[in-house]
């Protein structure tokens, strides 16, 4: 934060891109969700694991001396000028963006980059760029995810994807007086699942960062008594054929859906069915 305010760089007190954090070269860098997604989509957040954190240059130059390869050297740039960029569309230009557009304005850089004449890059070659497996065949995929505050209200979020990873649709949900964080994620999925079937969709795989409450439904136990008849339901709905499967996926693979759910929380009390959550996030992604 200090250098941008010596360069005479607009800095905001919250993170521009997150509003979850200080606008610190470390959070917007390392530490912002947005970042942190990206760092991930591309296959490179390894490198990083266990080297000093404690400020951004020495985390880059400790980074960047571990990496031999042009191709790599050339992702991990990539990625700080795609943050760096997006944080200063926000800052500056009052355009908002989301974590899909950062991952293909990313691929875009990389693609532009490999289209350098080969005497200014003779050894550069695409770089490997990880994306997550999700599904083996054909289903939809319907990612959903909980928002709550001790002694408040809680929201959901809830993403349909198509076989081919096309974000199709959105929606949020809101729950009065309800502040468990199980007991919203189990009512968030038990809603994903209805909107499903409601589309007329049978083969579909919902995917949370519930972990606990995944594994209950994988493995059919209901004994849970502060989940309840919610918990019985939603098992019967993963045992009965054709095609609905419950996944893990981690909260880094779960952001889209985390930023509806988050969406839908702030909303409150207004009727978050009023809102249309597909064009708000058609305008961040």
């Amino acid at each position: 934060m200090e250098a941008l305010i010596e360069k005479k760089v607009p800095v905001l007190p919250r993170c521009p891109v997150c509003w979850e954090g200080p606008e610190t070269m470390e959070h917007l860098f390392l530490y912002c969700p947005v970042a942190r997604a990206l760092w991930d989509y591309s296959g490179l957040e390894y490198l990083g694991e266990g080297l000093p954190r404690q400020t951004f240059p020495l985390f880059l130059k400790r980074l960047l001396g571990l990496i031999h390869h042009p191709e790599m050297v050339m992702a991990v740039v990539a990625i700080l000028w795609r943050i760096w960029r997006s944080r200063n569309w926000v800052v500056f230009e009052g355009k908002q963006f989301g974590i899909l557009a950062l991952m293909r304005q990313f691929n875009q850089q990389v693609e532009e980059w490999m289209g350098l004449p080969a005497d200014q890059a003779p050894r550069v070659q695409r770089p490997i760029i990880r994306t997550t497996s999700h599904l083996d065949g054909a289903h939809w995929v319907c990612m959903w995810d909980g928002a709550t505050k001790s002694g408040s209200h809680s929201a959901g979020g809830m993403v349909l994807f198509d076989p081919a990873r096309a974000l199709l649709l959105a929606r949020g949900v809101q729950f009065a007086h309800l502040d468990d964080p199980a007991g919203v994620e189990l009512l968030v999925l038990r809603e994903a699942i209805s909107w499903c079937m409601e589309q007329g969709l049978s083969e579909v795989c919902f995917e949370g960062d519930a972990k606990v409450i995944i594994d209950k439904i994988n493995q059919a136990n209901t004994s849970d008594s502060r989940l309840g008849a919610v918990l019985e339901e939603i098992v019967h709905y993963f045992r009965v054929p054709p095609g609905f499967r419950v996944r893990f996926v981690g909260r880094e693979n779960n952001r889209v859906a985390h930023l509806v759910a988050r969406k839908a929380f702030s909303l409150y009390p207004t009727m978050s069915r009023f809102f249309d959550f597909q064009t708000w996030l058609g305008s961040r992604v």
